[in-house]
């Protein structure tokens, strides 16, 4: 058996340079951490330290295995990690001094690590998120779809008093999202995880916004879809589905090998809808908080 070992990474330019083609030969699986480092990597463009932190490449017979990083907000991500190599990324982290906010992976994954640090720290881990990922196979619009068309978000609709930033802001509410709740209510919608994407409205053909989607950049020939939302007003009918449709055949015309989205466990018409229109759920991903010690 091949020996495994751990080798850290200081800067997200290497990082990027060593892990992906790692990450973007499964770029559905990886989707997270494909959009964090173009995240770390732009936010390095603008601001001192910003591509700097503590990310691991796991080696095995001089291919890269395994990887993990420091999200945006703190966190460890990691693509699927055994439990032993989920072990084996606690220890090194916790000897290097890190203090990390805790981990999103997919559901065993970050399980393990957060089991692999309460050992080390003592610290119970808090879980905070779960959810399913699917993916895009072959697009089945509905067969009736709602009345309407697609429109691509403007700069008026990025406004504070814009639809984007005042249904993004309702979004947050509903599913507990706080960290970007807390930025747009003190008016800093842009750096929010929200403020890079690309926004295409769902508006009734009297061109009133019923619903909106939005798809990250691509990234490793993936694109994903988030956030979706529909006022609570308007739910029920068909609005949901029509953007979500006018945003992943978009997505998949410009090139996209791999469309993917998440969806709350706990919302069945949610992951009804997704179904319906094509998409097939491939793992479940988990989010766990270390309490400071």
């Amino acid at each position: 058996m091949l020996r495994e070992e751990w080798h850290v990474i200081g800067h997200v330019a290497e990082f990027h340079a060593r892990a992906g083609e790692f990450l973007r030969s499964r770029p559905a699986r990886h989707n997270t951490v494909l959009t964090d480092v173009e995240r770390l990597r732009v936010r390095g463009a603008h601001q001192e330290g910003g591509e700097s932190g503590v990310f691991g490449v796991l080696e095995s017979g001089g291919e890269i295995r395994a990887a993990f990083h420091p999200t945006p907000r703190g966190y460890v991500g990691a693509t699927p990690l055994t439990p032993g190599q989920a072990d084996a990324a606690a220890a090194l982290l916790h000897r290097l001094g890190a203090t990390p906010a805790g981990v999103v992976a997919d559901h065993a994954t970050a399980a393990a690590f957060a089991r692999a640090w309460q050992a080390r720290t003592g610290a119970a881990p808090e879980p905070f998120w779960r959810t399913h990922l699917y993916r895009l196979g072959t697009l089945t619009p509905p067969r009736s779809p709602a009345p309407g068309r697609g429109r691509a978000a403007g700069a008026a609709d990025r406004e504070p008093g814009g639809h984007v930033v005042r249904w993004c802001r309702a979004f947050c509410a509903e599913v507990g999202e706080r960290v970007s709740l807390d930025l747009i209510d003190d008016g800093r919608w842009a750096a929010s995880r929200f403020g890079d994407r690309h926004f295409t409205f769902w508006e009734t053909p009297e061109g009133v916004p019923a619903a909106m989607a939005a798809t990250t950049a691509p990234t490793g020939g993936m694109v994903r879809v988030d956030p979706v939302y529909t006022p609570p007003e308007l739910r029920g009918r068909g609005y949901a589905a029509a953007v979500t449709t006018e945003v992943s055949r978009a997505a998949r015309e410009a090139g996209a090998a791999e469309v993917v989205l998440y969806a709350d466990p706990a919302n069945p018409v949610s992951n009804a809808l997704y179904r319906r229109l094509g998409y097939t759920r491939l793992a479940d991903f988990s989010g766990y908080r270390f309490p400071a010690t």
